[in-house]
C-alpha cells in the first residue's frame, strides 16, 4: 500500500495546503476528474470541520492528513486533536427545520460526495473512501 502524510496547524488559511496536498495525489495516482472533485470538497470540507469545530482553531494543535492509495480505491484519512463529536445524532441539514443552522452539512456533504464515510475515535477521525472505477 502507498501513502503520502502530512500534519497541518489548525489555521483556516493551511487549506490551500491541503489543496495541494490533493493536487499531488491526483497527479501521483491517476485519480480521474470525476472522482477529484468530489475528493476536493469532501477531504477540504473535513479538514475545515477538524480545524474548526475539532481543534476550535488553535494553532498549536495539528490536523494529520493521510492518503493510502489501494488497489481500487483512495482513503484519506484526516485526524484533530480535539474532543470528538456525537457522529451518530447529527441533525439531517436538509431538513426544514435545520435549514437555518450550520450544523451537520460537512458531513452530510462528505457522505454525499464519498463512497464511504467511517469516523473513529470518537468523530477525531475521519476516514473517506473513494473508489477508482
Amino acid at each position: 500500500m502507498k501513502s503520502i502524510k502530512i500534519s497541518i496547524p489548525s489555521l483556516i488559511e493551511n487549506i490551500k495546503i491541503v489543496e495541494s496536498f490533493i493536487d499531488n495525489a491526483r497527479d501521483k495516482f491517476q485519480i480521474n476528474d470525476d472522482i477529484y472533485g468530489n475528493i476536493m470538497i469532501s477531504v477540504t470540507e473535513c479538514v475545515s470541520n477538524a480545524i474548526v469545530h475539532g481543534n476550535q482553531g488553535d494553532a498549536s494543535k495539528a490536523v494529520n492528513l493521510e492518503v493510502n492509495f489501494l488497489e481500487n480505491q483512495l482513503k484519506f484519512i484526516i485526524e484533530d486533536e480535539g474532543e470528538g463529536f456525537d457522529y451518530e445524532n447529527l441533525k439531517d441539514p436538509t431538513a426544514p427545520e435545520n435549514i437555518e443552522k450550520s450544523g451537520g452539512r460537512g458531513v452530510f456533504i462528505m457522505k454525499n460526495l464519498s463512497d464511504e464515510v467511517d469516523f473513529e475515535k470518537d468523530g477525531k477521525k475521519t476516514i473517506l473512501t473513494f473508489y477508482m472505477n
